[in-house]
Formats: C-alpha cells, structure tokens, sequence
C-alpha cells in the first residue's frame, strides 16, 4: 500500500500497480516452467503468510491474491486484497466459513479454525502448480467441500509420478488435515525443496501441466 486518504463517502486506499497480471495467467503463458519455478512462487507466498502470522493477521489466500509486479520474467510477486483477512491471537478459533471452493480447510469446513488455514490453502496452490489440477475437487460446490473433508490425496497416481519427492513430502505435510500435524510458515521455508539454493529441478515440468492449469 502507497498511501491512504478519506473523502465524505470512504476511506481511500493507493495500492501498488501490478501490470503484470495474476499468478496462473503468468505461469500458463510460459513455455519454460519447472519445479525451481514452482518452489521460488511457493516461497514468495509462504514468506508472506509467516510475515502476516508474525503481524497476527490471516485468512482466505488463493491464486488471485497474488500478481506480477511487472510484465518482465524476474518480475517480483506480490499478494493483494486482505478484505477477508482477519486479526488474530494466539488461541484464538475461527467459525465463519469464508474461502474460495478449492482452497478452504477442512477445519474451516467444520467452523473451529485458525492461521493454520493459510497453510492448507497454499498446500492447494503448490500442488496445483506441479500438477495442473487441485487436490480435491467435483462438479459441485457442497461435493468438492465433501472432497475435502473426506477425500485422500493419491501420490502414486498421474500426475504424481513425475513430481520429485522433495516436492511430494511437502506438500503432503501442508495438506495434513490434522492442523496441529500441518508445517507452520517457518518450517515450510526451512524445507530443503522450496529453498533458494535448495533441490527443486529446472527441468521443465511435463506440458500437460500446463495444459490442465487453462
């Protein structure tokens, strides 16, 4: 945020332009696109959350909440649009179900929750850059909250195969659906995967990946 101002009607907000679009949109239009990709965006948001977690503030983050910067490929990302976000304590349980179909907890579900959310959400997001597709899903919305609440992730099944260990480990860990078992944002940057000098490939991802993220 740039700045702030009030008129008779509303407070004002001046936020900073972001020409280079939303996260997805980037990621499909590349020809080039590998785990070091998906490991380096994945640790722009986890990095993120622990900021916010540390400022005591969370909830509802989906792809859209993040844009490029600028058109250029070193462009920075940046995370936008904190209205549903809430402030909160250490202790404190959440029961509003608020949340996009393919992101939100299982404990959101279920009306007792906290930050450990956002882990969950960003679990969805990475495996969706690595496989093209969300972990949980259907035709409906109460089906893919079914999905959620019920359903087990296959990593032995496509598109999994071609996802390195590194990449499944962590993933597995963010989309525990036991919070207390869930990685907080600190260790999910300690992981060796997501790291900036860590194991994820710069070998291109399979083109299907893509392919399925349109």
């Amino acid at each position: 945020m740039k700045g702030a101002f009030a008129d008779k009607h509303s407070v004002n907000l001046v936020m900073e332009l972001c020409e280079g679009g939303e996260l997805f949109d980037r990621i499909i239009a590349r020809r080039h696109y590998s785990e070091k990709a998906t490991a380096e965006a994945c640790r722009t948001i986890v990095q993120v959350i622990h900021t916010c977690h540390t400022m005591g503030v969370h909830r509802d983050l989906k792809p859209e909440n993040f844009l490029l910067q600028s058109k250029s490929d070193d462009s920075p990302l940046k995370a936008t649009d904190f209205g549903p976000s809430a402030f909160f304590n250490p202790g404190d349980v959440f029961k509003d179900i608020v949340g996009s179909a393919y992101y939100v907890a299982p404990e959101v579900l279920r009306r007792h929750y906290g930050p450990e959310t956002d882990i969950w959400s960003t679990g969805v997001i990475l495996y969706i850059l690595l496989s093209g597709v969300p972990p949980f899903w259907a035709d409906t919305e109460q089906g893919n909250f079914y999905a959620i609440l019920t359903g087990k992730i296959d990593f032995h099944g496509d598109p999994c195969p071609s996802i390195s260990a590194g990449a499944v480990d962590l993933v597995k860990k963010m989309l525990s659906h036991d919070p207390k078992e869930r990685l907080i944002a600190a260790k999910v940057l300690s992981r060796t995967w997501i790291r900036i000098d860590g194991e994820a490939s710069d070998k291109p991802l399979d083109h299907a990946v893509l392919g399925r993220m349109k």
